[in-house]
């Protein structure tokens, strides 16, 4: 026959024990999920906080690296335009001495022929200057000649005169015909007067006696007679 249970009053007592164990297992259960849902979203707000501080650190990183090569490039180009600067200012620094230099030659050739313009204006304008000797007389007497056509020679003219008149340009003879015919041969060369008036040479005093004039004249009276005073070597 079956046993029968009794169910005492401590039996209930054990068993309402038990069950609100149960439950308080159950409720603390369920309160744990809950709880576990927060923290698995606070976590993943951290890593996204975490994620965009590396983004913003990598993007400063990016930007830092983009203004370091801009700045690199800049001094670069910066350097680059100065070498260009100073090679450009070198070749100017020649080109300018070369184009002074050139200026200066320039100048000093025009002052310089300006100076040989002077100079031959002055030769066209002055006049020559002869000395007042017999030396001086056969030269100026020569450059008439030359510009008269008339020939003859310093040594025909010195040759003769010295025969003539020793170089006396106030020589006179008294004593051949055409002194006895009062007139007397005069000067250097010794012209009678109507000899000096026929062959009176344009430019040079009209003097029988005058040292140019009687030269000038005396040759080109030779030059008519013999051909030119160089060949006279006698009383003529």
């Amino acid at each position: 026959m079956p046993r029968t249970i009794r169910i005492t009053r401590s039996h209930k007592l054990a068993t309402a024990v038990l069950v609100a164990a149960g439950s308080v297992t159950a409720i603390t259960a369920t309160g744990g999920q809950s709880d576990a849902q927060p923290a698995a979203a606070k976590d993943s707000i951290a890593a996204e906080k975490v994620a965009g501080v590396s983004a913003a650190k990598e993007a400063a990183a990016k930007k830092a690296a983009q203004e370091t090569a801009a700045k690199k490039a800049a001094d670069a180009a910066a350097a680059k335009k100065a070498v260009a600067d100073r090679e450009a200012a070198a070749k100017k620094a020649v080109a300018d001495r070369k184009a002074a230099a050139k200026k200066a030659a320039e100048k000093a050739r025009s002052e310089k022929q300006a100076a040989n313009r002077s100079t031959e204006r002055k030769a066209v304008t002055a006049p020559k200057q002869y000395k007042n000797n017999l030396d001086g007389w056969i030269r100026e007497s020569l450059d008439i000649m030359k510009k008269k056509n008339i020939p003859g020679s310093y040594e025909g003219l010195h040759r003769n005169i010295m025969r003539e008149s020793s170089g006396n340009p106030n020589a006179v003879n008294d004593w051949d015909i055409n002194a006895l015919n009062g007139i007397p041969s005069k000067g250097l060369l010794q012209v009678i007067q109507p000899t000096f008036d026929a062959y009176h040479v344009k430019g040079t005093p009209k003097k029988l006696t005058d040292p140019v004039a009687n030269i000038t004249a005396a040759a080109n009276y030779a030059a008519d007679k013999y051909g030119s005073i160089d060949n006279v070597d006698s009383a003529y």
